[in-house]
């Protein structure tokens, strides 16, 4: 049973994005520090990644762990109510995210997911970032 009525439930989901996140910008803040240059949210490459480097033709995805469902992390939890239709809408992400990783490796892009959970250590942003960009 869900705590809220459908008409809260409906503004509050209306309310979650899926650009400018804050782990995203956290991120984005991370990369520019170090010193890189990047485009945000291609439209033309697949899955429309976060941050696109063109000139290494390398591309950041930064995951939610609800939404991505992170395994092993305690913010991809199950939840609750109408199990059935979050099992499938969980399904339908990860597959969508599997696909858009092989189509942009086919197209000779090198991808790198950074989960949110990932960001509140901003030392190992930085140095996945490094290791994935140098």
């Amino acid at each position: 049973m869900d705590i809220v009525d459908k008409h809260e439930r409906s503004k509050l989901m209306g309310r979650i994005r899926g650009k400018d996140t804050k782990p995203e910008l956290a991120v984005r803040r991370i990369a520019h520090r170090l010193g890189y240059r990047f485009r945000l949210h291609r439209k033309d490459l697949p899955g429309s990644p976060d941050l696109v480097f063109p000139r290494r033709c390398k591309v950041v995805f930064v995951h939610g762990c609800y939404w991505h469902r992170h395994q092993g992390c305690r913010l991809a939890y199950q939840p609750k109510s109408n199990v059935e239709f979050w099992n499938r809408k969980f399904a339908v992400n990860v597959a969508r995210d599997r696909r858009v990783l092989v189509d942009l490796t086919d197209q000779g892009w090198k991808t790198l997911v950074i989960w949110e959970c990932e960001v509140k250590d901003s030392d190992l942003v930085a140095s996945r970032l490094s290791a994935h960009l140098g």
